[in-house]
This record gives structure tokens, sequence and C-alpha cells, in this order.
């Protein structure tokens, strides 16, 4: 939620490292975290296998969205609408094989190849068996939201380059009626917050269909390229990546805006995501330089042989300098495999 996120117009997620320290604790904390890990497990579940729609607020900074959601589970088969009800009226349908992105105000409809499971909903992770090594699981207590009981879980990074969560799961079906992206602080950076969930044991197909037509708009599809060698990216690579990380997706696109194709890397630790985007130096126009805020996320900007290196994603900005200074053009167009992890501060 990853990839997608960042060139879906940024709707979406998240952070990056490892500690390498985990480990000795006393049997009844296990016995606390195999339920906090259970309790993930079921979030998962539910966000991919039952048919619901509701309607959530999403708020970054100041602002604050109303969004409707649509899910739909048809013969196993998982189709995803997600519609701005405020502003711009953006809407992003997620079906097997692709995303599509229409921005109204902009006149623009972005298509991607669909390339994980994840939700659309925004500052919800998705729970994976390496999420441990990252992140420390625990349960907070019973509360309620949207007049539902809840249980309270906390998703704490073990280092600097990761942001953490809370969610409040609905007791009896698990689905997060509330959940918070949080920096080391614990300082709110991003959340959702349910108005309305109402699960359903069938949504119609009409209403995934988009309301808008698309006719006269800019297409712009941005194919995922095959999958190289082991390292082999185009030439680019990152040398020294946040120990965790690795490379999990490559393509050449256009971004909207640019009519230069745009190399874009995507490293992850199975949660959090950092998107790296390679694009020749326009000599017109002014280069952007170190770090800039991107809506809830970051961007870190350097020169490089001539291109443009920017590495954008819901992290910590540490993270995302330690990956952009480390961006490499290699001639043999061969990146070192495995990357040299940074290791963790304390």
């Amino acid at each position: 939620m990853a990839s997608q996120r960042a060139t879906v117009s940024m709707l979406i997620r998240w952070p990056v490292t490892l500690i390498a320290a985990l480990l000795t604790v006393a049997s009844t904390a296990n016995a606390g975290d195999r339920e906090a890990r259970q309790w993930l497990e079921r979030m998962s579940e539910a966000l991919a296998t039952r048919n619901y729609e509701g309607r959530f607020f999403h708020m970054r900074d100041s602002r604050r969205e109303a969004m409707r959601i649509y899910h739909r589970v048809d013969k196993g088969k998982v189709t995803e609408r997600l519609v701005s009800l405020d502003g711009s009226g953006r809407e992003i349908i997620r079906n097997q094989s692709e995303v599509v992105c229409y921005l109204p105000d902009r006149r623009t409809v972005l298509v991607e190849k669909r390339t994980d499971d994840n939700t659309l909903l925004a500052a919800v992770p998705a729970y994976n068996e390496e999420l441990e090594a990252h992140y420390n699981i625990e349960r907070g207590p019973f509360t309620k939201a949207l007049g539902r009981r809840t249980q309270v879980i906390n998703v704490t990074p073990r280092d600097q380059f990761r942001y953490g969560y809370r969610l409040w799961l609905d007791d009896e079906t698990a689905m997060p009626l509330k959940s918070q992206l949080c920096d080391r602080d614990g300082n709110v950076i991003e959340q959702i917050l349910f108005a309305e969930l109402n699960f359903r044991d069938r949504i119609p197909a009409d209403s995934l269909k988009p309301s808008i037509s698309g006719e006269g708009f800019r297409w712009i599809r941005q194919d995922v390229q095959p999958q190289l060698a082991a390292g082999q990216v185009g030439g680019w690579g990152v040398i020294r990546l946040p120990a965790g990380f690795r490379l999990t997706a490559w393509r050449i696109q256009l971004i909207a805006g640019s009519n230069v194709p745009v190399q874009h890397l995507v490293y992850s630790d199975g949660l959090a995501s950092v998107s790296v985007f390679i694009e020749p130096s326009d000599p017109q126009a002014q280069p952007m330089r170190g770090l800039a805020k991107v809506g809830a996320a970051f961007a870190f900007s350097r020169a490089l042989d001539g291109h443009q290196v920017t590495a954008v994603g819901e992290v910590s900005p540490v993270t995302l300098e330690a990956i952009a200074s480390s961006v490499t053009k290699d001639e043999a167009k061969t990146a070192p495999t495995p990357a040299t992890a940074v290791p963790p501060q304390q």
C-alpha cells in the first residue's frame, strides 16, 4: 500500500528498520503478544473477506475528508471502491487486476496494475508474519467506537525509522472502526474514523462502478514492468537500506504533470513503504532539494548524475534521507544484492 498509494494520489501509508534485539520475555507477555497478533490476523481477514460499505472521515493535519467505501467479495474475487464525498470528487476502484483513480478536478484518470492485496483504507496496517521483527504489538484496553465495544491494539515501532498505529477493533468482527498513524512520540499524523459501517450478505456489482465516465479525460496507464533478476532495476538501486527493507516493485511510468518516463522503485519492510522516483533533470525547472511535506507524507529530493531522485512515503524524514542518499547508478545495471542494512540507532 503501498506503491499504489504513492502513485494513486497519496491516499495512504507508512515507515522503515529493524533493531537487532528483541527478545526474552516472560510467558505471560508472550501470551498477550499472541492475543494481540490474533486480533490483527482477524482484522486482516475481515478486511479481505467480508462484504461491507460505510462512510468514514480521513483526517490529516487540519484537513478532514468524508469518504465512502464499498468492499465486495464475489466467488473469492475482491472489488473495492473509494469515493470522496468532499471537494475533488475523486474515486478509486480496485479490482483483481488493476487500480483506477478518477481525478475529475484534474480531468485525469490514473490506471495501475494491482501489485498487492491491501485495502484502500488509509492508516490501516496490513498484517504479515514479519511484522513483529520491526514492531511491538500489544493489547490496550477495551473501549467503545461507533457505539460498539472495541479492543485497542497498539503497533509500536522498534526503532526511529518507522511510524506506529493505534487501532480500535470491533469486538465482534475485528473490523477497524478507528485507526491512527502515529509518530515515535505517539503524536497522531493521520487517522480514519468510521461514522457508519454496514455488513452485507451481498453488495450489488453496480455499487462498484464509477460515477465518472472519464470521457474527455487524460488517461495515464502505469504498467508494471516485468521483474528483473535480483538487484537489477534498470541500473538504479539503493546500496544501503534501513534494515528489513527490500525492493518489492519496480516500474517505468508516466507521472501526472510530467511527459518524461520516470523510474519508480518501491521498498518495504512489509508494512512501511517508500517510493523512490528517478527522472532526468529538467534544465528549465527549479530543482528540488532536501525535505518537503506532502500531505501526511514527506519527500526528500537530491540531484544525481543529471537526474532528480525523490523518496516519498509516510515515514520518518530520517528514513527518506537514508534511502534517497543511498541511491546509485550502476553502469553494469546491477545493484548489490542483498543491500547492506543501515544499523539501528538507539
